[in-house]
């Protein structure tokens, strides 16, 4: 053992004139799923019968046209849900199921009788074609091997001939650990199986390729289908099918790459579940294409609907940050990225334009409603958080669009108010907060009583107020002009010596909602002479002059705490 190394670099493909790095998929492969099977019988509590048709149907759902949905010569278990899809007509004429056999004949035999009745079906054989296997697991050699596949296939024909199911009966067949195996070998094992199978419509002869164990880069699974499609001689005949397994955590890349060397048929799993670390997540390889503009024949819009019944059937739960199934990948947490969304999304259909497609957005591959999420929960806010993914929050999920420069003001008080809780605020505590800090804000100035009149029409409105403002505790008469009601205080304030000298320097109003009965939420930004800081309040009423007077004595009560708290 010490004169050999541990592990050795798998031996290169001998591909010659490599094609497949520079195609490009175009279209979907056939997808099938394999959750029924060898996810299922990876599960730490496999799913009963019911769960079972729950999560078929929802594979039909999606659409998935090849289901391979047991082992019914290996599990009674199996073999009734067999029967029950069938007796029951839970299959969509559409949809053809599939069932796994090793070749044995007591083995094949009760496969078959499992799809009695079956209208359209795939019996789906395998033999482990690497010397691994034959040497080490059956005892064999190469032609001992061979030997084993091309009678199973034989069994198999002679099996559905006498079950009067030939011709509705399609044939798949998987050299095992092909990955593993010697590439010449398994292509001469092949040719043997289909000639014993004799003539076929592509559809309905499949040579899985599979990946069992993943022990070669992804691009070396590519050469191996390149490379065994140029050399196989009933390509014509035959679906080229492959089936990743992650122990590398490569199956999505090997998959695609084995797409572009020639397989159009793919299985996996949602979620990938599957023996060790799982088969190929079909859902990630299928959305990935989804979103380069290939049309997938797959439905993902109802994500977390799949998501519940996969974690419910499977108990274990899809983890946060998977491509796309995960609660946090459409989620961001650090400011620059909410700031670039929040922009990204704001000017969409520019972006659209200038780029020729519908989906162009900072840090988003694809649109998240298209697989059921929404944007209201795309932004989370925690101390990594800045402006802009404050102003966004504020904005979609309360319709408060503070203006721009207001931003910074907002961010340091829930960047506090994180720092200060250690986690994730949010949407309702980000509100709280935000109101508590710039909404009616309490001190030393509040309006008492407000009137207003319209003075003169000549060149446009000259509005006149009168009001009585409490001044730390102490009653003012007050009275101003201005071009309006927010103009006209801003004059009568002015005139107050208790007042600190200051400008208005920005203004705003929005209606909160459109129903009659809807508010108002203003804006006032207002410089103090005597430091130069810009400070902001905001206030909220039905009558939009109210809301605005509010936004402006909240902003007097904001600049002056802030300025005593400096001394």
């Amino acid at each position: 053992m010490e004169q050999f190394p541990k592990y050795r670099y798998p031996e290169p493909v001998p591909v010659k004139n490599r094609q497949w790095p520079d195609r490009t998929i175009k279209t979907a492969p056939t997808w099938t799923s394999v959750d029924l099977r060898d996810g299922n019988q990876a599960l730490p509590i496999p799913m009963g019968p019911e769960k079972k048709l729950e999560y078929f149907n929802m594979l039909v759902k999606i659409g998935f046209k090849e289901i391979e949905v047991g082992f019914p010569s290996a599990s009674q278990d199996d073999f009734d849900f067999v029967r029950r899809l069938i007796e029951e007509n839970h299959i969509p004429a559409d949809v053809r199921i599939s069932v796994l056999t090793q070749a044995r004949k007591h083995l094949i035999d009760k496969t078959v009788e499992s799809l009695l009745g079956v209208k359209s079906a795939i019996i789906h054989c395998y033999v482990a074609t690497s010397d691994l296997h034959g040497h080490f697991v059956f005892g064999r050699n190469r032609e001992q091997v061979k030997e084993m596949a091309v009678d199973g296939t034989k069994m198999i024909i002679d099996a559905v001939a006498v079950a009067g199911m030939t011709g509705r009966i399609a044939y798949e067949f998987s050299p095992e650990e092909f990955t593993d195996s010697d590439i010449d070998f398994v292509i001469e094992l092949c040719k043997e199986v289909k000639e014993q199978w004799g003539p076929s419509k592509k559809a309905d002869f499949i040579l899985n390729l599979p990946a069992t164990v993943e022990r070669r880069p992804p691009y070396q699974y590519a050469d191996m289908i390149e490379y065994f499609c140029a050399n196989y001689p009933y390509l014509a005949e035959t679906a080229i099918s492959v089936h990743a397994h992650n122990d590398q955590g490569c199956a999505v890349a090997a998959s695609e790459m084995a797409i572009l060397a020639g397989a159009d048929r793919v299985e996996g799993t949602i979620f990938g579940h599957g023996e060790r670390t799982g088969n190929l997540d079909i859902s990630v390889l299928a959305l990935n294409l989804y979103s380069r503009g290939i049309e997938i024949g797959l439905d993902f819009s109802n994500m977390q609907e799949i998501v519940r019944i996969v974690e419910e059937a499977s108990g274990i739960e899809v983890h946060p940050r998977h491509p796309y199934a995960g609660q946090l990948v459409f989620t961001a947490f650090s400011g620059s990225h909410q700031d670039a969304i929040r922009k990204g999304i704001d000017l969409l259909e520019k972006s659209s334009v200038f780029f020729k497609q519908g989906w162009k957005v900072p840090y988003l591959h694809v649109d998240p409603a298209d697989i059921g999420r929404s944007y209201e929960k795309l932004i989370r806010i925690n101390s990594q958080s800045g402006k802009g993914g404050v102003a966004y929050v504020l904005e979609k999920e309360f319709g408060i669009y503070a203006p721009k420069q207001m931003h910074p003001e907002i961010g340091s008080v829930i960047q506090k108010l994180a720092d200060e809780s250690g986690g994730e605020i949010n949407s309702a505590e980000l509100l709280e907060s935000f109101k508590k800090s710039f909404v009616n804000v309490p001190g030393k100035f509040r309006m008492v009583n407000f009137s207003r009149e319209i003075l003169a029409k000549e060149s446009g409105d000259l509005i006149g107020v009168k009001m009585t403002v409490e001044v730390n505790g102490q009653m003012i008469e007050l009275d101003g002009q201005g071009n309006g009601p927010i103009s006209a205080v801003v004059h009568a304030l002015q005139k107050c010596n208790m007042v600190p000298d200051f400008d208005l320097e920005d203004f705003s109003e929005k209606t909160l909602g459109r129903d009659a009965d809807a508010k108002a939420i203003a804006f006032v930004g207002i410089r103090v002479k005597n430091n130069g800081i810009l400070t902001y309040g905001a206030g909220e009423h039905s009558n939009i002059d109210r809301a605005a007077i509010a936004a402006l004595f909240c902003a007097l009560n904001r600049a002056t705490a802030l300025e005593e708290n400096k001394k």
